[in-house]
């Protein structure tokens, strides 16, 4: 949800000042209360984070962290309801493409979350990672990534092999691989990827665009959508489609026929390995990065991000708790809370040992610290220069893209007429800005 109206935001950020001015910021017994908002809410994440949270109150005995759990689901309604309200915890759990929406609506304070990231060092987290939480500006930053996760597209070993295939490495393999594996009339595909009019459309396809230097805007924030590469880019996925499941392709979809056997590729996030380490299968499965200029990655950050307009005594004490979560066997418990899905950010926790010991982790090998790299080659639309322009929420908003690939791979429409309608559709939504 996002807040457009002017007013709306000055009620926000008054409300704001009156809170740290009214509400209580401290126990009985003198202590600093940092109110800690995040989206673990099941009992043995909770755990983990208890413990956290224990070892952090008594390194410091003049904080209490008071935790403020909330269903993902209802995550980002009831920050902007907090945020109405003047209740806005101190130290807040939020994903790279929420912190624009907070960083927009200026519920975030900059400067503490600088003063983290001096602390814990930049230069420990993989540089795409970072990147993600970068401000419009380029100057600042909007969180400290504490977990994440890639997308990328994975593949099975021993159906490739059984085909005399190696793993494809560019545009052209993937589609060589697709067209042999693809007999239609036994319902076998060569790869899944994802064509429904939605927001994972736009991720999978913004894969092949940035690999072959096609953005949304240009390094000025222009609208940049219709060019040569963008167009090579549609070209080359919509022909990639013909060789995937019909119909609108999303999350469900494409894992299924991956976990089945009914494609020897899908593309789907690192989410995906678990339930190849329940079935037993963590040596068969590959990964690989769409490449055809550059190597693209979508992914997705975790971050915390400390609030605006705090009180002194609870900014300091904010800080201190963020710093100490991002110590790398602190962040370490907190990315294995879901081993395999959710990924480090941190080169320290990749280099851990309780990292690298932990069974899941374990299993697949080489290919945990594969992954883990190729945060390094992470790209997003709007990402541009070293900017992450916040219009970029406007557009994805618009759904212009996911219609975009809707319409050509499964609606069989031009690509000519369908991204002169996207590119309207965007105008008209940047215009209402």
């Amino acid at each position: 949800m996002k807040i457009k109206s002017l007013s709306l935001l000055l009620i926000i950020m008054f409300s704001i000042v009156l809170s740290a001015c009214g509400n209580r910021t401290t126990t009985d017994d003198g202590r600093t209360i940092v109110e800690f908002m995040h989206s673990s809410v099941e009992q043995e994440r909770l755990a983990v984070i208890n413990k956290l949270v224990a070892k952090f109150e008594k390194e410091n005995p003049d904080i209490k962290i008071k935790q403020v759990p909330v269903e993902e689901g209802n995550y980002n309604t009831k920050v902007v309801t907090l945020a109405r309200s003047g209740n806005l915890p101190a130290v807040i759990e939020v994903g790279n493409d929420y912190a624009k929406v907070m960083e927009k609506d200026e519920l975030i304070d900059r400067k503490s979350v600088n003063k983290v990231l001096d602390q814990v060092g930049k230069e420990n987290f993989y540089e795409g990672a970072i990147d993600l939480l970068r401000t419009e500006n380029g100057k600042s930053y909007s969180g400290v990534p504490i977990s994440g996760w890639v997308q990328g597209i994975w593949y099975n070993k021993e159906m490739l092999k059984a085909k005399g295939m190696e793993e494809p490495k560019n545009w052209e393999e993937i589609m060589g691989v697709a067209k042999e594996f693809t007999d239609k009339g036994s319902k076998k595909y060569g790869i899944a990827i994802p064509t429904v009019e939605g927001p994972f459309s736009e991720q999978g396809f913004s894969q092949f665009a940035l690999s072959n230097n096609a953005n949304v805007f240009n390094n000025n924030g222009d609208l940049m959508l219709n060019t040569p590469e963008m167009n090579e880019a549609l070209t080359y996925y919509k022909k990639l489609s013909q060789y995937t499941m019909p119909g609108s392709n999303d999350t469900t979809e494409i894992k299924d026929a991956f976990m089945n056997g009914t494609v020897p590729m899908a593309m789907y996030s690192t989410y995906i390995l678990p339930s190849v380490f329940e079935e037993g299968d963590a040596n068969n499965i590959g990964y690989i990065v769409p490449e055809q200029e550059q190597k693209a990655v979508f992914g997705m950050v975790s971050a915390l991000t400390i609030s605006s307009g705090l009180e002194a005594n609870q900014k300091e004490a904010s800080e201190k708790f963020v710093s100490f979560m991002s110590e790398p066997e602190n962040t370490t418990d907190w990315v294995l809370m879901s081993p395999g899905g959710a990924q480090p950010v941190n080169k320290q926790v990749t280099d851990n040992p309780d990292y690298q010991s932990n069974e899941v982790v374990k299993a697949f090998g080489n290919l945990s610290t594969e992954i883990a790299a190729s945060f390094n080659d992470i790209q997003a639309f709007g990402l541009v220069g070293g900017k992450n322009y916040l219009k970029m929420g406007d557009v994805t908003s618009s759904g212009a893209i996911p219609t975009l690939i809707n319409n050509i791979t499964v609606g069989k429409s031009g690509i000519k007429s369908e991204l002169k309608k996207a590119e309207k559709t965007i105008k008209d939504a940047l215009e209402k800005r």
